[in-house]
């Protein structure tokens, strides 16, 4: 008897908190000081299907040439399911702004296709009825389809859900932090993230840690050319506090 209490005692003591979950409350704080909020608008959430196309076709591309071919194969063609029905290669020359115009086409076509088979038509309002992990197994099963598409989706459109968003500057400054495994892949390094995430983010604020650091790969802690004496959250990084620079 006093064993089984003794164990329940153990198992109600206060752990304290993953100090990793103390170290991103740190750094969004200071890249909000360093960088101002990055809110995204209400107005700005699109609804999920283009968040979709979005991401199918961004591979490489800067998001403002993103937006304008989403929005200009809408505007062209009038529905998904009329994009689903274009030729790859009038798709390829629609998307010429991106960085692999042939692949974004063939993965767009490709993805409409498998949606349309599955639902009918290019509607997701499906996913609104599912949890949030359920939701992106589903959208990680049409082509052309990962971690970072499925949990944009969830998170940067209309559905406003907790998933963090993981681009290739996100991924890298968790690894040069020590956040995450070096080497870890955007689904191994989001698996890492998400059960030490502060509690009270909201989904508006994984957004904004999301873009925040998204600014920050863009300025100092760049692929090359690391600029730790600069760097805003050098004194919670791994890397930045043992080294001035990192080529």
């Amino acid at each position: 008897m006093k064993d089984t209490q003794a164990t329940m005692n153990v198992m109600q003591l206060d752990l304290g908190s993953d100090p990793r979950t103390d170290i991103l409350r740190r750094s969004q704080t200071a890249l909000i000081e360093r960088f101002g909020r990055i809110v995204r608008p209400p107005e700005k959430r699109r609804s999920p299907e283009w968040v979709l196309v979005h991401g199918v076709i961004g591979a490489q591309t800067k998001t403002a040439a993103s937006n304008a071919s989403t929005d200009g194969l809408l505007a062209e063609y009038g529905s998904w399911e009329a994009v689903a029905e274009a030729p790859v290669e009038e798709l390829e020359a629609r998307l010429q702004r991106q960085t692999f115009p042939s692949v974004a086409g063939k993965r767009l076509k490709d993805c409409l296709g498998a949606i349309i088979a599955a639902r009918g038509s290019v509607d997701l309002r499906h996913l609104s009825n599912l949890e949030t992990a359920e939701a992106m197994a589903w959208l990680e099963t049409l082509p052309g389809v990962a971690r970072k598409n499925s949990a944009g989706v969830m998170n940067a459109s209309a559905y406003n859900r907790k998933a963090m968003v993981i681009d290739g500057h996100h991924r890298r400054i968790m690894q040069r932090m020590g956040i995450v495994p070096d080497k870890a892949d955007t689904a191994k390094t989001y698996d890492a993230l998400m059960p030490i995430l502060p509690e009270e983010w909201t989904a508006e604020d994984m957004d904004e840690h999301h873009l925040l650091l998204k600014k920050l790969g863009q300025t100092y802690c760049r692929p090359r050319r690391a600029e730790c004496d600069e760097c805003p959250v050098r004194s919670d990084c791994k890397t930045g506090s043992s080294s001035s620079n990192i080529g």
